[in-house]
């Protein structure tokens, strides 16, 4: 069953779009300029920047996501708050397949891997909700299938 924190926010994201963008610019320019210090959470749980470049624009598009790692991996979903479509920074980062992750005062080049059914999309779909339980919620509250991805360091 939906949490309520997953219907509010699953509201919100449906009619209130601007809010939760207005939000994120906010939480960026403060995530960076504090180098990571400030910003880094958002409702108890920790946060990342993902900066993708604009599938349109060529213009770089950071974005504040839930922080779920698995070992140096850094796992997405696409979830947008159980919206019927997949938000525009998930479009963006499966048309570059490479992006670049902040976390804390770090930052590092990453490509983007997809991930069809099977054992490594369950084993990272259970770590993200284990991160952030409300994606659980967007699941339930949307008939689309919410994307999960892997963001890998590059070498070097």
């Amino acid at each position: 069953m939906a949490t309520l924190s997953g219907r509010v926010l699953n509201f919100m994201s449906r009619r209130l779009p601007w809010l939760g963008r207005q939000g994120t610019r906010r939480q960026v320019a403060q995530f960076r300029a504090s180098a990571g210090a400030k910003g880094g959470e958002l409702m108890g749980r920790p946060v990342f920047i993902l900066d993708v470049v604009g599938r349109s624009s060529g213009e770089p598009r950071p974005v504040a996501l839930m922080l779920a790692r698995r070992g140096d991996d850094v796992l997405v979903t696409g979830s947008n708050g159980g919206n019927p479509v997949a938000p525009n920074w998930y479009k963006n980062l499966s048309a570059a397949g490479e992006a670049y992750v902040e976390v804390g005062a770090d930052r590092w080049a990453v490509d983007f891997r997809e991930l069809d059914e099977g054992p490594e999309r369950a084993e990272c779909w259970k770590i993200l909700v284990e991160a952030y339980p409300d994606f659980a919620s967007y699941q339930e509250l949307t008939d689309r299938r919410l994307p999960v991805a892997v963001l890998s360091r590059k070498p070097g």
